[in-house]
């Protein structure tokens, strides 16, 4: 009887090729079916968001009105082609989203070998706070896009003795542009001074050839100069870029606390849009262990880097607590450093023994089931039916759509948002009603006291605790 070889078999010689393939599609494909699966209302800051980018002008850059600009053009492509729908708000998340996550996959599989990065990618790609990023109709994308891809660019300059002048040039055009995204400026000088403190990089940044050298220094010169005359001209594009809105010296313990209490919340309880806890306790559990395996060769970049970022993460948490949601970076870096440390331990124990190898595949099955597949069934329930959270969305939209066909609505709150509707769809919102001026008029989260019209139908939606969403009123005497 022929002796099979394991390390001849096509599942064994291409078994990572296949597993980055599953990854891929059902990343995809969840990826694309987000809307429909969680939180499918709109919080208060996708409707800010929509506003925002639909009122976006085709000569915005010239008025100096550059900040999250890219993710806002794409926004109101999005609406303009679709319509308001919660689909077209949230498409340029999912599409960032799919890039961010393909990025994750190439920034680990560079760091790490083959069966750290596949396994590190499922366990963050697949988790409840990269899929509410990905899911979320905001710009809040875009500060964990940027340094990713950065970080990307970086490891294809650091890793080659040879560094294509090409990956050198496109860092210096992505840091430009990630400069006009809400802390960015600080990510920029995070990255100035780790180049400058961390031996390595400034050899390689001193061996890299002069010509792309010096066009990397004239592409970040002149991305400088544009903020800086951008400020001069609106002094309040440095307040978005620094800071969040109305912020203020005394708020930083305030957004400390709001931003990491659904980090760690395992009691749940919390009303956020973050559905806690953010992250699950086994996954907390390898970063932790990887977090201590980088205290061995600390300074290596790559080793000193995520723990950098986590403090990157709380400077810009205390400014703003949504952007929290930015630890997913350090955190993916410091669980396939988990994950390396713990194979490396278990391999250490059975050098000599093929079937340990094979043994460690059953675990590992189990480990990953159990962080998984709760996080897909709380993502995917969570939104729609914790209490605290699901509270954070409204669900208008798509009431509206299915409800109303020519009516006038009534928007006495967020009036600039159901304007939009009109491009797409017969109705006409308006914010005040003139006496008798239409047969059919729904009033949005209100009654209607007037002696020309009578209630003749409410609209309640079945995903809200106050749930009576539209009075319908019609003529008397029709």
């Amino acid at each position: 009887m022929k002796k099979i070889i394991i390390s001849k078999l096509f599942l064994y010689r291409h078994r990572f090729l296949i597993g980055y393939i599953l990854l891929g599609v059902a990343f995809v494909g969840l990826l694309f079916c987000l809307p429909l699966i969680a939180q499918y209302g709109l919080s208060d800051a996708e409707m800010a968001s929509a506003v925002g980018s639909y009122n976006l002008s085709i000569d915005a850059p010239l008025n100096g009105d550059l900040v999250d600009l890219p993710y806002r053009f794409l926004q109101k492509l999005s609406i303009v082609i679709f319509g308001l729908t919660p689909y077209a708000v949230k498409l340029p998340s999912i599409i960032i989203g799919l890039l961010l996550g393909f990025l994750f996959i190439l920034l680990l599989n560079r760091w790490f070998k083959n069966n750290v990065s596949l396994l590190a990618s499922c366990l963050i790609v697949l988790s409840t706070p990269f899929l509410f990023l990905a899911g979320s109709g905001t710009p809040l994308i875009m500060i964990v896009f940027w340094p990713t891809l950065l970080l990307w660019l970086g490891s294809r300059i650091q890793g080659e003795k040879k560094p294509k002048p090409l990956y050198s040039l496109l860092f210096a055009i992505a840091l430009l542009l990630a400069i006009f995204t809400p802390y960015m400026l600080y990510f920029a000088v995070f990255c100035v001074l780790f180049v400058f403190l961390q031996p390595h990089l400034r050899f390689i940044v001193k061996s890299l050839p002069k010509i792309p050298l010096i066009a990397v220094g004239v592409l970040i010169l002149g991305g400088i100069a544009t903020l800086v005359m951008n400020i001069v001209n609106h002094p309040e594009t440095l307040t978005e870029l620094l800071f969040a809105s109305g912020f203020q010296i005394s708020d930083i313990w305030k957004n400390l606390s709001t931003g990491f209490v659904p980090v760690f919340a395992w009691w749940g309880g919390v009303e956020s849009v973050f559905l806690a806890p953010l992250m699950s306790l086994p996954t907390l559990s390898i970063a932790l262990i990887g977090l201590l395996s980088t205290t061995k060769g600390f300074f290596a970049s790559r080793n000193s880097i995520a723990s950098l970022l986590l403090v990157f993460t709380v400077i810009i948490t205390a400014f703003n607590p949504n952007a929290v949601i930015f630890f997913i970076l350090p955190i993916a870096i410091l669980v396939a450093h988990g994950l390396k440390y713990l194979l490396e331990k278990w391999y250490g124990l059975f050098p000599e023994n093929p079937y340990a190898r094979v043994a460690a595949i059953f675990p590992l099955s189990i480990l990953f089931g159990v962080i998984l597949i709760p996080s897909l069934f709380q993502y995917v329930y969570g939104y729609r039916y914790n209490h605290d959270v699901a509270g954070q969305f409204n669900y208008d939209i798509a009431i509206i759509r299915e409800n109303l066909t020519d009516e006038t609505i009534v928007a006495r709150d967020n009036y600039e948002f159901y304007k939009i509707l009109e491009r797409s769809t017969d109705l006409t919102v308006v914010s005040e009603l003139s006496d008798a001026e239409s047969e059919r008029v729904a009033i949005l989260h209100g009654t209607l006291d007037s002696p020309y019209y009578k209630l003749s139908q409410i609209i309640a939606s079945p995903m809200r605790e106050k749930s009576d969403i539209i009075y319908l009123y019609t003529v008397k005497g029709e």
